[in-house]
């Protein structure tokens, strides 16, 4: 396996997602940094790299890997230990569901792209677009609560990090941000707070990301 180069974001979920599972995979990368607030993403450089001009993306094994999921799931293709997707059909449909619940359910409706759509040429002031990502956290976040319970365990699924987890932790990150009260959520709450003890996640935080770039 080529040693990967991510195109990050400190703050972007997605990338975050990324560097959680490299992280947990004990794949070291390289990481090149693309500024979304100043708009690096639509450079000319950048585009002809990736035409959705998003992160993360991934050059590795002479690939240019897009799209977080799809990324993940190449390492768990090159590099299937330790396990993120399970091998069981049923149990590999559970996980994938909590992962699919918040990567496509609730992070892309509150993407920094959406935000500023909001902002300008919509012209929401700075309350309705906070007002707005605390109602589409919500209204994703009880129904990911009643989805998990039944089957966690110390993590969203039984006592190891899954995907679901990789993709659970950035998201409460957001929350937390805009000051989504999680009260409601202990199933989540709690599986947040077992991963982020984990070097893998601890290591892969915004504040570390953003300190060290």
């Amino acid at each position: 396996m080529s040693k990967p180069v991510l195109f990050d974001y400190f703050r972007s979920s997605a990338a975050y997602r990324v560097r959680i599972a490299l992280n947990l995979k004990g794949i070291a990368y390289e990481a090149v940094p693309v500024n979304l607030v100043d708009g690096a993403q639509k450079a000319d450089g950048y585009r002809a790299r990736n035409p959705q001009g998003l992160v993360p993306m991934v050059e590795m094994d002479g690939l240019r890997l897009t799209q977080s999921l799809a990324i993940i799931d190449y390492l768990e293709s090159r590099q299937p230990e330790p396990r993120l997707i399970p091998a069981q059909p049923a149990e590999r449909a559970h996980v994938l569901a909590l992962a699919l619940a918040i990567a496509c359910d609730i992070h892309p409706v509150n993407n920094l792209r959406v935000i500023k759509y909001l902002a300008e040429p919509l012209g929401q002031p700075q309350e309705a677009r906070d007002a707005w990502y605390r109602h589409w956290i919500e209204e994703g976040l009880a129904p990911l609560e009643a989805m998990a319970a039944p089957k966690a365990g110390r993590f969203l699924f039984g006592d190891s990090p899954s995907l679901a987890d990789v993709c659970l932790v950035p998201q409460l990150f957001n929350a937390r941000r805009f000051e989504v009260p999680l009260d409601d959520y202990p199933t989540l709450v709690r599986a947040d707070l077992e991963a982020t003890r984990l070097e893998a996640f601890a290591a892969a935080h915004p504040d570390v990301i953003g300190a060290s770039a």
